[in-house]
């Protein structure tokens, strides 16, 4: 299993070989397309991640001492992000889920290319995953 780290590398590598956005948002929105999709009982409010301008589901649960998140959402950019995030934050040990330093976000220029609204999405979808992840590990 890698590492946060060594998936975070592997996606700055892959978004390297983009030279414009649009490329990088077209990969986005193909990554977006072949996420799995979240089981439709997860699709209610208590699961909605506060503060994003598009509606995303996180649904988490613990499997021994790793966390695996699925997730979704009604805008496919968005989708594409957490997609991303769930990449390299899914099926990791709890603690470091919730140390993690997320320096591919800025290596890959992302939260620049993003508007406002997308980019404090992002930091709130990062914020409820180690949250959650926090939350799992005090009830185990």
């Amino acid at each position: 299993m890698a590492s946060i780290n060594q998936i975070q590398d592997q996606i700055i590598e892959e978004f390297g070989v983009f030279d414009r956005w649009m490329e990088k948002y077209e990969y986005i929105i193909d990554l977006a397309k072949k996420m799995p999709l979240i089981d439709e009982q997860y699709k209610h409010d208590r699961y909605l991640v506060p503060g994003c301008q598009s509606r995303v589901w996180l649904h988490a649960e613990l499997a021994g001492d790793k966390v695996s998140l699925t997730a979704d959402s009604d805008a496919i950019i968005t989708k594409g992000i957490i997609a991303l995030l769930i990449r390299v934050l899914s099926d990791q040990p709890v603690e470091q889920i919730s140390q993690a330093d997320l320096y591919f976000i800025d290596a890959i220029g992302l939260k620049e290319h993003l508007s406002p609204t997308r980019s404090n999405g992002l930091v709130n979808m990062v914020a409820k995953i180690k949250s959650t992840a926090d939350t799992l590990k005090r009830h185990h």
